[in-house]
């Protein structure tokens, strides 16, 4: 084993580099498991909510391609966040990404065992201890896959997310061309309109639909693994973002209206985590409507991967940097993977997952875990377009283009985040204040005490 450096350099391309911003944001995962909440917020304005928040979401894109132009770093947020406020600001910019992935094993695993439940054993699909074990079964696959090296990563998420793009697409023209005459919901301009949304009902939808966007930025995290050189908002991690981000605007937008035009509001509430699999009894006998079962499963694992991956490189880089324990920092002397980081997002996930099997249902520990983990995305992300208006301030003077992609919307993005998160804490009950509250308040212990073992080196 080493210490420092290590990971597997020029080893992702443009088109690995989408495909794992894609798997990052799970489409079908993000569907299945946050519609019904989204739709029992808003209703029929889930639509707008999430054009406006992949908008948004694109400002923060925008933010990391330019941020990257510094230099590509492992940890992403934390560096750059770092590198332009200092490195107090960069520790909870990773900090903030850190907690939320740990939840998020959770918030992940729990959708992938209940739609393997659904088909191995339906009776117990609701059960939180069968779901909690085989939950944890999953976790452990993918991390001894992620462990083993960033192809083997790469390879896997290429075959799940292609198989899960071709079921995705089937349902969504199925879903169109069997209601569009006769549709649960019938499509009109007040799903997108802005005057449709009061700033409440906006700040309300807005952080569940945040959540589907999230995980596209693994790609900057992969950048020192990818292709492109030095500049990597022109090599492979910024066109994977990029890229990325794009397709699931447009994709995020249509599954959510064939959602509403095939369910009622009923059958979207019954649902629960398995809204593609109801859309897909729908509109197809068994078994071939098993075959979403399945879509959710792969995109779960996908996204299941990813996070890992995202936790174990910014645990890496904050490691590396001295922020946290430099035991974190060991990379894999044949993998090239950072195996210590790879086991602790492993070992807490595994924690937390048996932890929430004595909690009252499943719906109530994906409610506060994606809530809490909304809130925390809007943190991180927030500092990433703060830092990235600000170090490219003097491009205001430039041009009006360069002005609106370097500083205007990604400062407004950031600041639409912090909104968000600010307006949503007293909607939360005590049980998410401790998780996404708690959890960035934690950081300051690792924080003290790292600053405490530095000064002790220097005397």
């Amino acid at each position: 084993m080493n210490s420092s450096g290590g990971l597997a350099k020029n080893s992702l391309g443009v088109f690995e580099s989408i495909i794992m911003g894609i798997a990052g944001t799970a489409p079908a995962f993000s569907v299945a498991v946050t519609s019904a909440a989204i739709v029992a917020s808003v209703g029929v304005l889930s639509v707008g909510s999430i054009l406006y928040c992949g908008l948004i979401m694109f400002g923060i894109t925008l933010a990391f391609i330019h941020l990257s132009k510094i230099q590509p770093n492992a940890g992403a947020s934390y560096a750059w966040v770092g590198h332009v406020f200092g490195p107090n600001w960069g520790f909870f910019a990773g900090w903030g990404l850190l907690i939320a992935s740990i939840f998020f094993m959770v918030s992940a695993t729990i959708p992938a065992a209940s739609s393997t439940l659904l088909l191995l054993a339906p009776e117990q699909a609701q059960d939180t201890r069968f779901i909690t074990a085989i939950a944890a079964v999953w976790l452990t696959v993918v991390s001894l896959i992620v462990g083993r090296g960033i192809k083997h990563s790469s390879f896997m998420q290429i075959a799940l997310t292609l198989f899960e793009s071709v079921i995705l697409g089937v349902l969504i023209v199925a879903g169109l061309m069997s209601y569009w005459n006769h549709p649960a919901h019938p499509p009109s301009f007040v799903w997108v309109s802005p005057l449709s949304f009061s700033p409440q009902v906006f700040a309300t939808g807005a952080l569940t639909a945040i959540f589907f966007f999230w995980g596209w930025d693994v790609t900057m995290n992969l950048s020192e693994e990818s292709k492109g050189g030095s500049n990597n908002s022109d090599g492979a991690a910024g066109k994977g973002a990029f890229w990325s981000v794009i397709n699931m605007m447009l994709f995020f937008v249509l599954m959510m209206v064939v959602v509403l035009m095939v369910l009622t509001d009923q059958e979207i509430a019954d649902s629960g985590t398995n809204v593609l699999f109801a859309i897909a009894n729908k509109l197809f006998p068994a078994p071939w409507s098993y075959l979403a079962v399945f879509c959710t499963i792969f995109s779960t694992v996908g996204t299941i991967e990813t996070q890992i991956l995202q936790f174990s490189r910014s645990m890496f880089a904050m490691a590396r940097d001295g922020m946290l324990h430099p035991v974190y920092a060991k990379v894999h002397e044949r993998w090239k993977t950072p195996w210590v980081a790879t086991f602790v997002i492993w070992f807490l996930g595994i924690f937390l997952l048996f932890s929430s099997s004595f909690m009252p249902s499943v719906k109530v520990i994906l409610t506060s875990s994606i809530l809490a983990i909304g809130f925390q995305i809007c943190f991180y992300m927030s500092l990433t377009g703060f830092a990235c208006a600000w170090h490219y301030r003097g491009q205001m003077k430039v041009s009006v283009g360069a002005a609106l992609g370097y500083v205007i919307w990604p400062a407004f993005s950031g600041a639409f985040m912090v909104f968000v998160a600010i307006y949503s804490i007293p909607t939360f009950d005590s049980f998410t204040i401790m998780m996404g509250v708690g959890g960035l308040l934690l950081g300051f212990l690792p924080l003290a005490f790292n600053r405490k073992k530095s000064f002790r080196k220097s005397l």
